[in-house]
């Protein structure tokens, strides 16, 4: 495996420089990954630019690396964002794993009518962070130059606004159009996916008369955990990313 590592706070540099990594990012590289002088890695700031190198020096708390390679990547355009519903048992947070892997831009948990699981008062704060932590995780697992954005937990109210400015696609198991017929344009895309218990009737209804467009994978029913990601991976080929 690739060794990749991220620090937010890192500038952009040329090609000669050093880049110090320190914090819990340079004491899990140096004594849980055992990296050491001599070392070719790469380190990102989850914003574009990466930078690879060879490491120089490599302590507990901090590790050095002399850049030979540098790397800014552009942001993808279209964008697309998977709203998850809160789902129980982690599948939630695996389709988010999953996801981020399979190259979502954003993620947007959702307090669906069906959702078994709830995020209410502290709940909010610690499920954000959660979901922020496997975002990062994933990230660094699949090499990506950009974090994925996790937004704040969503109601319906909040999808019905988000479908008029962007192509929302819902998945639904029923829906006449499959989404691999499915023609795309230049706006960013929303994809949604319901909880154990499918979405709501009066949720659906709400969503396609905001401007939302059911859709469907084919003619099994996935999981909540399986959907998204099986989703992502038809959008990334249609739109060239694989």
């Amino acid at each position: 495996m690739a060794h990749f590592y991220l620090d937010e706070e890192l500038q952009p540099v040329e090609v000669g420089a050093r880049v110090s990594v320190t914090g819990a990012e340079a004491k899990h590289a140096v004594t849980v990954s055992r990296l050491q002088a001599g070392e070719s890695i790469s380190v990102g700031n989850g914003s574009g630019f990466t930078a690879s190198g060879v490491i120089v020096s490599a302590e507990p708390d901090e590790f050095v690396i002399e850049v030979e390679s540098v790397r800014t990547s552009e942001p993808a355009s279209p964008a697309i964002w998977l709203v998850q519903a809160l789902a129980k048992g982690d599948r939630d947070e695996y389709a988010v794993q999953q996801a981020t892997e399979l190259g979502v831009d954003g993620v947007i948990p959702w307090s669906a009518q069906r959702s078994i699981v709830k995020w209410e008062g502290a709940k909010i704060r610690k499920g954000h962070d959660r979901w922020s932590a496997i975002v990062r995780e994933a990230t660094k697992q699949s090499v990506r130059p950009w974090i994925p954005e996790v937004a704040d937990l969503a109601s319906l109210a909040v999808l019905t606004a988000l479908a008029a400015g962007t192509r929302m696609l819902v998945l639904e198991p029923t829906a006449d159009l499959a989404l691999s017929a499915l023609e795309l344009d230049d706006r960013d895309i929303v994809l949604v996916v319901g909880p154990e218990g499918g979405i709501g009737a009066s949720e659906l209804a709400r969503l396609t008369a905001a401007g939302a467009e059911p859709v469907r994978l084919g003619d099994t029913v996935l999981r909540t955990s399986t959907a998204g990601p099986a989703a992502l991976a038809v959008l990334s080929a249609k739109l060239g990313r694989w």
